[in-house]
């Protein structure tokens, strides 16, 4: 078992966190502050091929394993969480598109998608179909060449500043055996956007319903076959649990950084705060804890790399305890800098904010561990 990273790996690392230094920390307070969705930076990464990571070669992706995206992401994250989390929100939709979309679709999609020039929005999440994503009721119904879509979706990144959409929707009936995923135009005529919400965090990308009115849409921009959107979600969501579990390790690893920074710069009674044992023995912890969330994460990572069979299992592992690690060391970093992390000035309360939506996202962490406790329970799975 080998812990080191390859060389090629380290380059890939190294060129993300250069590009994070010069193109998302200058700017990621003034896109949280002023709601900014920043699509020239993220055709910038999209040149730099992060927009396709593990998209498959065929439209111009990289074909990355996961984990060696895992080691990009981490590197945006540790600076803007929120503008990271988008991108790779945008990989999963292209990973999609690429894997099971018909020869037109990747097309008239792929190399855009890729190279960052079009950006996707991953649609599955209904107002009454969150964590139960299996009893979405959107509809699309064949109808001699087409499908025409009705229904709507909630919570969706990037939605009314993306240009492509990877819906899932109900074509056969009750349950997860009757969805199926599509890929369409975002600006079809019968879709409409609600108002952008207002949220705590991820200010940098858009949160808006989508509403579909007899939309309607070549049949050949199914994805997959009838009845494969599920298994097609889910798949996805095993990658994406891993993309939000790193975003909270980059971030975690940025507000530690802050932390250690600021322990030498600071401080009280004649000494610097470095020197106090119970804000070294903090800060211990935390490097611990942060420590422990990126190797799991890595290893889940290498799991579903590998085709193991348990490999959604160590993800959903991988995500729950990630992002409640990567959120606590966040938040322990802020109680360090006292009252000067509540302030805007420093990156430590939007990197609070940022990530304690991962806690929901991709599968809240309550329905993880769901998802590991009916594994053990059901079957012989062995997490030695």
């Amino acid at each position: 078992m080998n812990f080191e990273l390859t060389e090629e790996q380290r380059a890939f690392a190294e060129s993300a966190n250069a590009f994070a230094a010069s193109e998302l920390a200058p700017h990621a307070a003034q896109w949280d502050r002023e709601q900014i969705f920043p699509r020239e930076a993220i055709g910038k990464a999209g040149e730099l091929g992060f927009c396709g990571l593990y998209a498959p070669e065929r439209i111009g992706g990289l074909a990355l394993p996961r984990l060696d995206a895992t080691l990009v992401f981490e590197q945006m994250a540790a600076v803007d969480p929120s503008t990271t989390a988008f991108i790779t929100i945008h990989n999963m939709a292209t990973w999609m598109l690429g894997s099971w979309g018909r020869p037109a679709v990747c097309e008239r999609w792929g190399e855009d998608l890729t190279s960052g020039r079009k950006l996707a929005s991953y649609c599955l999440t209904e107002p009454g179909a969150g964590s139960d994503a299996g009893n979405l009721k959107t509809r699309a119904e064949l109808q001699g060449h087409e499908y025409v879509i009705n229904g709507g979706k909630a919570f969706i990144s990037g939605a009314g500043a993306t240009d492509v959409l990877v819906l899932m929707a109900r074509t056969g009936g009750g349950g997860a055996g009757g969805i199926s995923a599509f890929a369409l135009p975002a600006d079809a005529p019968g879709i409409s956007y609600g108002k952008k919400e207002h949220k705590m965090g991820w200010n940098s990308q858009p949160t808006r319903t989508i509403a579909f009115d007899n939309v309607r849409i070549p049949a050949d921009h199914l994805l997959g076959e009838e009845g494969e959107g599920f298994r097609i979600a889910m798949k996805g969501l095993d990658g994406g649990r891993i993309n939000i579990a790193t975003c909270s390790v980059g971030a975690a690893q940025g507000a530690l950084d802050a932390a250690r920074r600021y322990l030498h710069e600071r401080q009280q009674f004649g000494k610097p705060l470095a020197s106090f044992q119970a804000l070294q023995f903090k800060l211990a912890d935390m490097a611990t804890e942060l420590v422990a969330a990126r190797q799991m994460v890595r290893l889940a990572a290498s799991k579903l790399d590998a085709g193991h069979a348990d490999a959604s299992t160590y993800c959903a592992m991988a995500k729950r305890f990630a992002t409640d690690a990567g959120f606590n060391v966040c938040n322990d970093a802020l109680q360090l800098h006292g009252g000067y992390g509540y302030l805007a000035e420093f990156p430590l309360e939007r990197l609070v904010r940022d990530t304690r939506v991962h806690q929901i996202l991709e599968g809240t962490n309550e329905i993880m561990r769901l998802i590991v406790a009916r594994k053990l329970l059901e079957s012989d799975v062995d997490i030695r």
